[in-house]
């Protein structure tokens, strides 16, 4: 069993999420303290600025100021969120065996075999004292595979630990929505569904100046336009069979502009909830529950909307005793510990890799290894 700490900041932009895991990268998965860290105002602005430069950069030219800017920043605000659980779980650094640095997504381009998660794996190290595995998605996208999603390994650990024997789906919804199948004979399949929060959060922003919908409460005074649903389900993407991932501007809310902000942010929650339903014309099996993890299970509207979707069986990850706002910083401490080992991080049924793809860079505390 190793100790290990993971750092996951979503597409969403609300903040990192840092999480304590001890594993030993198969099933055995112990979690520990974990603590949420919100942008500052001016951190969301720069890193929404380098999301916008990041459309533009092109293949071979150097990487933008603006994107520099932001991996300098966002970098720092990593080593303060370890410090900062690490203090409040009486912890030193020497207590920590490595630290899983998923980074800030900016652009994720399968195929064209570009990814780039932004954050400075070798100036983390040295300013917490603690060795750092990050750039998860690199190996298999230049293999061929999608990147993503990296978290169904643990979705599947979790699975185990929790002593399910029966097929089920666990849901995740951050900024991109997607589903793990866990199968009864060891099947892991695993897959983008669509938008999540994203649309929601950037359409709940423009309208009253919140960074969210919360509690659903925008979404609720409205209805849902289904002419407008319809055009939103018409993207090929929903067609297209697994693999596949998603970037976070893959969809635009245009075919909501003309609505007034509640059928928007209503018809944006119901896309969200049609895009995994849709999704599971994909899955070999019928779950018999569905576990949904990430910040949509904090909205009630959306989750009132999946369940009567889906049918019941729809339950938030505490139900399970799991920790639905840090399972994915767990993830990145799992994928850690094995990416050490040289144990895979994605598989075919997984990313749609050719084979299992081991993956991450190592930086030592104290210098930079390869």
């Amino acid at each position: 069993m190793i100790r290990a700490l993971g750092l996951m900041s979503g597409t969403s932009l609300d903040g990192i999420d840092a999480a304590i895991v001890e594993t030993d990268g198969e099933g055995a998965v112990r979690p520990g303290p974990s603590a949420f860290v919100p942008y500052k105002p001016e951190e969301r602005l720069i890193l929404s600025m380098a999301l916008e430069a990041a459309k533009a950069w092109e293949p071979d030219a150097p990487m933008p100021e603006e994107i520099a800017e932001a991996e300098r920043h966002f970098t720092l605000a990593n080593a303060i969120a370890v410090r900062q659980l690490l203090a409040d779980a009486g912890l030193k650094p020497a207590d920590i065996s490595v630290i899983g640095f998923h980074g800030q997504t900016v652009l994720h381009q399968p195929q064209r075999r570009r990814t780039v998660q932004i954050g400075l794996g070798d100036v983390l190290a040295r300013l917490t004292g603690i060795d750092v595995i990050n750039d998860f998605r690199s190996a298999d996208v230049a293999a061929g595979g999608q990147g993503a999603p990296l978290v169904p390994l643990y979705h599947q650990a979790l699975a185990r630990s929790a002593g399910i024997a029966e097929p089920v789906a666990i849901i995740n919804i951050g900024g991109v929505g997607n589903i793990t199948f866990v199968g009864t004979d060891g099947a892991l399949i695993a897959f983008d569904t669509g938008p999540g929060n994203a649309l929601i959060d950037d359409w709940a922003h423009a309208h009253t100046g919140e960074p969210v919908d919360r509690d659903g409460a925008l979404a609720a005074a409205g209805e849902v336009d289904i002419g407008a649903l319809i055009r939103l389900m018409e993207h090929p993407f929903f067609d297209a069979p697994p693999p596949k991932s998603l970037d976070r501007f893959s969809f635009s809310p245009e075919a909501v502009s003309h609505l007034s902000a509640p059928d928007g942010a209503a018809t944006l929650t119901a896309f969200t909830v049609e895009a995994i339903a849709r999704g599971l014309a994909h899955v070999p099996g019928v779950p018999s529950r569905f576990i949904v993890c990430g910040g949509g299970r904090h909205n009630p509207v959306l989750m009132s909307m999946l369940s009567r979707r889906l049918q019941g069986g729809v339950l938030p990850a505490e139900d399970l005793g799991w920790r639905g706002d840090d399972i994915e910083a767990e993830a990145f401490a799992y994928l850690a510990v094995r990416a050490l080992r040289g144990k895979p991080l994605s598989l075919p049924g997984t990313t749609g890799v050719p084979e299992p793809m081991p993956g991450g860079q190592l930086h030592r505390a104290g210098k930079v290894l390869g």
